[in-house]
């Protein structure tokens, strides 16, 4: 709900006004009109304490913790009875200080009544204007009078008009004093017939009814108080504003009274009406003063149609104050509700007239429908995202599932319907009735004259009560027996009466976390204390970024641990956005359990229209930070001798595991015997004796070096580690000049260690995303700019010099140009602000110079020297060379290195760097979970490690037994999903150190493996799916096959490492690798195969092609070779490009392998091993020269290749939904998007395939888009098959075709390259680009978007028509123009392009395609011929012409 003009002002006046703000937050799906407002006025002027208390929180308490010397607390909420019967017990406390209840009502003003006896003021505004106008009244007269004042307001309509205050203009009128009225003389029973503001009244000049008794003293001081702001703030809005206004006839038989919003703009004859604004204090001369002597009927008529007292509020004013009336002259004072406004006409005001005269005086009236009619009409509403824990309900429990407090009861029981109180109660009766149900068939079995079926019906189900599938069919049978045949026994027709509780049903009580602030007042605590069988769910929905931003002084109770402590509750805490398994496991328990049961689940969401992307962050950092822990606690096991307690979090598990092996080393060294080695006991005089004359030496020659040098400190900042080694590099280079250096990353030293800091600190740094600081050096950037912030200057004694590393071409549109360099100017201009001295001039390196940053480099390096007096000394040791991924090759053994020992370090949950090169080799990455990267760093723990798993898989067909043992290794292992990359083969994320040997032992079993999945070797070989051609594919698949195992490692380490193959003792064989050699290629090398005319593989992005020739029968002749294609580039160096590959020529089937080989060992031996960056074949290709490669590769080969084949392509993307094959055989193409396998709300895909999996006789086929083929499936096994694909949904191809041909990455949070999302971001991008093709009649044709986090290019978007390549978070480069079948590749757009700008390019784009577009001509064809973008000729030319063509060029 957005907020009105109404509820704007109100909240504009209490942001103005109040040093204090409590806002009562309504249930979620309506989100907070009030925080909306405050939102928006956020950053203007002094802003006043918010707190936010959630539905169901205790208000009040919050009101009172806060309020220390407050001059003024607003309090701000949609009126409701929850709400303000919490305010109840405070009220008597609230009332005393100055506090404004601003509340805002719709057209019913019943429960804001409930605080009007206790309250000193009480104002009610029915229109925007007086709304606003009532506000700045009511905070000047508690501000003044220290009192509380209740200001109801109707919430109105988004279309009223206000005429606001100034800022300046309302803190003058607060503190202003008190006025004068002109009413001030008047005599204390207050008979004076004019109003506060001094606006005579209309009917003031007729003689009106006279009270016989004098005002409450207390009454009238508070009215005067109320007077005196009234005329403050009629003489600051020059607005009327009074107590009440009289309309209508001038000498009226008939006064009505209206308190709400009445609106009446039509005249009746003989007829007045008083619009009452305030209901507290009126003392009764006042009330009198306004009822002409001619009236002798009064009608009061009030807005609270819920009212459930005899007398309504004003009623009993107006009856009071008439009853001081002489007798002969009292009007008939009668009741009635008042309906919404715009339902009354002036011929419903005749016809209440009519009523009234007909009817006693104590019959209460009504005028115009009511409010809860409206109300009745209102439907349920679940909020969006909690409906992701609703529907595992349903699912689960299907027709056994009870909401008991289910919002769909609203409407017929009012708002309490939906509290705990009130689930208990109908649990409680529920229960008593099934009690009375079982006594009945009790009763029914005892009597001897029933059938002997009935008795037997009775018998089971007595038996079966609690059974869910069999009471409920026993139950059925009962009652239809029961109902055919007449059975004369009282306790019969008292089954039949109480039949609905004959099935066993699941009773769930779904609540907030608000629940958990009193376990008291919300009824919780009676829930669980019950002892009844009751399911509870709580569903916290606080972020984890927001965890600390909640009133600190109201304490939110930890239910699960209260619960626990009860002893015979059955508790879990659970998340469905960190393991769905784990949620379906706590809530079947939770059902089972026989006894109270309370889930807990964690939803972070701020309003519906949270992105799922950001709960599942916020969800993956409160879980993996501990901070909301995934258990399952289940007392009834304890009583069986079982552990009852089980802990899910794998994050919780690894750091406990930690803690206990720490535990255990520390109780090992105090022992009173020591379990030592003997091997280390043995020597151990000799070592110790060796180390001391090690030691002794080192110190001395520190001390020779330290006499005369000054210290240098150098601090780096790096990601990719190029910084740390030009860090590295400057130290070693300061020792050679006799410099006592340390090196050491820049959040390991603190801005107080600095300021101690004696020698020299010279600092190093690069830049990260848009412009940030790297990962390590964010702390320190932060404390350094929380210090200079406050003008502190604590590096008086700092000397320093500052090196930054970018990129100037990075960032190229002049609007984004300070981001090059951004952290080293900031650090170099915040040390100096900070009162450091720099030494030499900030040194700016730059990837686009000649030598990159080595040219800025090479001029500042010599001033350091010269600052630190050191560079006359001439330095004659040859610098170490760098160790590089070949250096690590050759010395690994064979690709060994210390992953065993690195394996049983316990200690960390890493390898170290050297390893993780090599482990690539085994199919294992290492990264860790960058979404709570930073919260690690701040608890002073190391990154999240864990580790991805690649299988190699060539040609992308696994079994159903192997896709089970994957499924299984992903639970086991893994993060519980598991990926289908783009080279048709698995990937597991979220594997832990120690699970690695597991994990891949377990994928041996399978008769998969790992070896040469990633590295510096032939990779997982790919290969068409193509379903409909089985002989074709059979043929193909074998050649992928073939040369995977030609180019595949001899290396025995991987079977070793992993498998626990030893070694030969004493070395007696050796390891080879005849094709590789030692040091293995200079880069990867990929190898694909494809079928015309379907090019799902993208052979030419690939290193090596094969596209398959098929002869005049049909089968496989041979292959047209490709060589040279690639996807990777680095941002911003132009000398990386993508490139596709060329067609050398034709070799037939039995060469294929062969040529192969060689393309590769050519490679290998021309390859760049000394810069990565450009080391892979398509670069060794253009810089040998396309006709020299093809001829060295012939050479080796013995026989020149044949001349190219004919072949045509049509398409790159899957062929989904059903084919046949030549075979007979039947196959299925699903979508998984981004091929994430995974079980998710609605989308169960994961346990869908393997149940598939468990039937199927056939294969499976992985595609290089991600998706999957079931395979190769016998007509007999079609319907199961079927049957299973639609009862998951898996069949569900209903999807635009631009969803269909998108593809991603993984990027955040698993890999350590990505700079920005991708799998996890581009659904919601297609989201809203396909809403555009919708608009312009192209849902069903195919666009090819691809997105990747990095430009390394997984996803290969460098040969799709429309590509994203991330620069930074919500950051990408913008390619158009790619090839609809991979044989063209796109070019650069715009270099910078978020969210909006994407769709703002791309709608008239696509618009236009639409409607220019030639017959069959797809987007990336029309994007080139429309001039947008420049076709790329090869990979040499891409960055030619990029930015646009004419005027779409990006600087037009």
């Amino acid at each position: 709900m957005s907020p009105t003009p109404a509820i704007a002002s109100v909240a504009r006046i209490a942001y103005v006004t109040s040093d204090v703000i409590v806002n009562s937050q309504p249930p979620r799906q309506n989100g907070s009109p009030f925080a909306e407002a405050f939102a928006a006025l956020d950053g203007s002027g002094s802003a006043p304490d918010l707190f936010h208390v959630p539905l169901g929180g205790d208000a009040g308490s919050t009101i009172l913790h806060n309020k220390r010397s407050s001059n003024l607390v607003s309090f701000t909420a949609l009126a409701s009875s929850q709400v303000l019967a919490r305010l109840v017990p405070h009220i008597s406390e609230l009332s005393s200080l100055p506090i404004v209840f601003h509340l805002a009502v719709q057209d019913d003003l019943s429960d804001v009544l409930i605080l009007r006896s206790t309250a000193p003021y009480f104002l009610l505004s029915s229109t925007a204007q007086q709304a606003h106008d009532n506000a700045l009244l009511a905070s000047r007269l508690a501000r003044r009078e220290r009192k509380a004042v209740v200001h109801a307001f109707h919430v109105g309509e988004q279309g009223e008009v206000v005429g606001d205050v100034g800022e300046d203009k309302i803190l003058s009128f607060l503190l202003e004093e008190r006025r004068v009225t002109p009413g001030a003389h008047a005599p204390s029973n207050g008979h004076a017939a004019g109003h506060a503001n001094g606006h005579p009244n209309v009917h003031g000049t007729h003689e009106k009814l006279e009270a016989s008794l004098p005002d409450d003293p207390a009454s009238v001081d508070l009215f005067r108080s109320y007077e005196a702001a009234a005329w403050s703030t009629v003489a600051l809005t020059r607005r009327p504003l009074r107590p009440a206004v009289i309309h209508g006839a001038s000498h009226p038989e008939t006064l009505v009274f209206t308190l709400g919003r009445a609106g009446f703009d039509f005249d009746v004859d003989h007829v007045a009406f008083v619009d009452v604004s305030l209901l507290t204090p009126f003392p009764p001369s006042r009330l009198l003063a306004l009822i002409p002597s001619s009236v002798t009927r009064i009608i009061v008529l009030e807005q609270v149609p819920r009212w459930t007292m005899k007398f309504t509020p004003l009623y009993l004013d107006i009856v009071s104050a008439v009853q001081q009336v002489d007798v002969q002259h009292r009007p008939i004072v009668q009741s009635g509700i008042l309906g919404v406004k715009g339902t009354v006409k002036s011929t419903d005001v005749a016809k209440l007239l009519q009523q009234a005269t007909a009817s006693p005086a104590s019959t209460r009236l009504q005028l115009g429908s009511s409010a809860t009619e409206a109300l009745a009409a209102v439907s349920s509403h679940v909020p969006k995202h909690e409906s992701s824990y609703t529907k595992i309900l349903s699912h689960l429990f299907d027709q056994r599932l009870e909401i008991v407090n289910s919002p769909s009861l609203v409407a017929s029981q009012g708002e309490l319907a939906t509290s705990p109180e009130f689930a208990l109660g109908r649990i409680r009766g529920e229960l008593e009735q099934r009690a009375q149900l079982v006594n009945a068939i009790q009763e029914l079995l005892d009597e001897g004259s029933i059938s002997s079926e009935l008795h037997s019906l009775l018998s089971k189900w007595v038996v079966a009560k609690d059974d869910p599938a069999k009471s409920r069919q026993l139950g059925d049978e009962i009652v239809q027996t029961l109902e055919s045949v007449n059975v004369p026994h009282p306790a019969a027709d008292q089954i039949l009466a109480l039949k609905a509780h004959l099935p066993s049903v699941s009773r769930w009580i779904i609540g907030s976390d608000a629940w958990s602030y009193d376990l008291g007042a919300s009824g919780l605590h009676h829930t669980i204390a019950s002892g009844l069988n009751i399911n509870v769910l709580i569903i916290d929905t606080v972020p984890y970024s927001s965890r600390n931003t909640a009133d600190p002084h109201r304490r939110k109770q930890d239910v699960g641990l209260y619960a626990m402590n009860h002893g015979d509750v059955f508790v879990a805490s659970v998340a469905v956005y960190s393991s769905y398994s784990q949620v379906l496991q706590a809530i079947v328990e939770a059902d089972r359990f026989n006894g109270p049961s309370v889930v807990l689940a964690y939803l972070p969401y701020v309003s519906e229209d949270s992105a799922a992307l950001e709960i599942l962050k916020e969800t993956k950092l409160a879980v993996d930070a501990g901070y909301w822990p995934l258990y399952r606690w289940d007392p009834s096991k304890e009583r069986q001798g079982k552990e009852p307690f089980v802990l899910d979090s794998d994050a919780v598990k690894n750091d406990l595991q930690a803690f206990l092996d720490r535990q255990n080393h520390l109780s090992q060294l105090v022992r009173s015997k020591p379990q030592l080695a003997t091997e280390l006991v043995s020597s151990l005089g000799e070592n110790v004796k060796e180390a001391r004359r090690k030691r002794a030496q080192k110190a001395y020659d520190d001390l020779l070096t330290a006499i005369d040098a000054p210290p240098l400190l150098v601090l780096y900042a790096s990601d990719s580690g190029r910084a740390e080694k030009v860090a590295k590099r400057l130290a070693a280079r300061g020792k050679a000049r006799g410099l006592s250096t340390n090196v050491a990353t820049l959040d390991s030293t603190t801005v107080d260690a600095l300021a101690q800091e004696e020698g020299y600190v010279v600092f190093v740094t690069s830049v990260a995303g848009q412009g940030e600081p790297p990962q390590n050096g964010r702390m320190f950037f932060k404390t350094a700019n929380a210090i200079a912030a406050r003008g502190e200057t604590p590096l008086s004694k700092l000397r320093f010099s500052v090196f930054a590393m970018g990129d100037s071409h990075y960032w190229p549109r002049p609007e984004d140009a300070h981001y090059y360099n951004k952290p080293g100017k900031d650090l170099n201009t915040r040390l100096e602000q900070l009162g450091g001295e720099r030494i030499a001039a900030l040194g700016l390196g730059d990837d686009q110079d000649a030598d990159g940053p080595e040219t800025g480099y090479k001029i500042w390096e010599p001033l350091i020297w010269k600052a630190l007096g050191v560079d006359s000394i001439a330095v004659t040791e040859a610098e170490p060379e760098p160790i590089t991924n070949e250096h690590i090759k050759v010395a690994s053994n064979y690709l060994r290195g210390t992953i065993v020992e690195g394996l049983e370090d316990t200690t960390t949950g890493a390898l170290s760097a050297s390893d993780t090169q090599l482990t690539k080799f085994h199919g294992i990455y290492q990264q860790d979970d960058r979404d709570i990267r930073d919260e690690r760093e701040a608890q002073g723990v190391e990154p999240a490690f864990q580790f991805m798993i690649r299988v190699r898989m060539p040609g992308g067909v696994c079994l159903p037994n192997q896709w089970l043992q994957m499924d299984q290794i992903a639970d086991e292992h893994g993060n519980g999903t598991f990926k289908i990359t783009t080279r048709q083969t698995f990937q597991f994320h979220g594997v832990i150190k120690r699970h690695l040997k597991p994990s891949i032992k377990d994928i041996n079993r399978a008769l998969l493996d790992t070896l040469a999945a990633c590295g510096d070797v032939n990779r997982n070989v790919l290969c068409s799916a193509i379903p409909s051609l089985s002989k074709l594919h059979a043929q193909v698949y074998q050649f992928a096959k073939d040369v995977s195992a030609r180019l595949l490692p001899r290396t025995t380490a991987y079977h070793e490492i992993w498998l626990d193959k030893k070694m030969v003792a004493g070395d007696a064989l050796k390891d080879v690798e005849p094709l590789y050699g030692e040091f293995y290629l200079p880069r990867k090398f990929k190898v694909a195969v494809s079928v015309p005319p379907t090019n799902d593989v993208d052979v030419f992005a690939n290193d090596v092609g094969f596209i398959a020739i098929v002869d005049s029968k049909g089968d496989l002749a041979g292959f047209n070779v490709t060589a040279g294609g690639g996807m990777g580039v680095t941002h911003g160096n132009k000398k990386t490009y993508p490139r596709i590959g060329d067609v050398l020529g034709f070799c037939n089937v039995e060469q294929g392998c062969e040529v192969a080989e060689k393309i590769m060992l050519v490679q290998r031996d021309n390859g760049n091993r000394a810069d990565r960056k450009n080391a892979r074949l398509k670069y060794t290709i253009d810089r040998m020269g396309l006709d020299k490669f093809k001829s060295e590769v012939e050479k080796l080969l013995g026989y020149p290749l044949q001349p190219a084949r004919p072949y045509t392509f049509h398409r790159n993307v899957d062929d989904f939904g059903w084919h046949t094959g030549e075979d007979g055989k039947h196959h299925f193409t699903l979508f998984i998007e981004n091929g994430r396998i995974q079980d998710e709300p609605g989308k169960d895909f994961k346990a869908g395939l393997r149940e598939i999996a468990k039937v199927h006789k056939g294969t499976f086929r992985l595609t290089a888009n991600q998706h999957i083929i079931v395979s190769d499936i016998p007509t007999a096994e079609l319907p199961i098959i079927k049957d299973l694909l639609a009862q998951y949904k898996l069949d569900n191809l209903n999807h635009s075709a631009l969803r269909l041909s998108s593809s991603a990455c993984v990027a955040f949070p698993t890999c350590g390259l990505a700079m920005a999302e991708s799998e996890r971001y581009l659904p919601l991008l297609v989201d809203k680009v396909e809403k555009i093709c919708e608009e312009n009649g192209l849902r069903n044709d195919s666009i090819v978007m691809r997105m990747t986090g990095c430009p390394n290019g997984c996803a290969r978007p460098y040969v799709a028509e429309v590509a994203f390549v991330g620069k930074a978070p919500g950051q990408y480069l913008m390619l158009l123009g790619g090839g609809f079948y991979g044989q063209r590749m796109n070019k650069i757009y715009r270099e910078s392009v978020s969210e909006p700008e994407i769709l703002a390019i791309l709608k008239p784009m696509i618009k236009r395609y639409a409607l220019e577009r030639l017959e069959g001509e797809h987007f990336g064809d029309f994007v080139i011929r429309a001039g947008y973008i420049a076709p790329t000729e090869s990979g040499k030319t891409w960055y030619d012409r990029l930015g646009g063509e004419g005027e779409y060029r990006e600087a037009a």
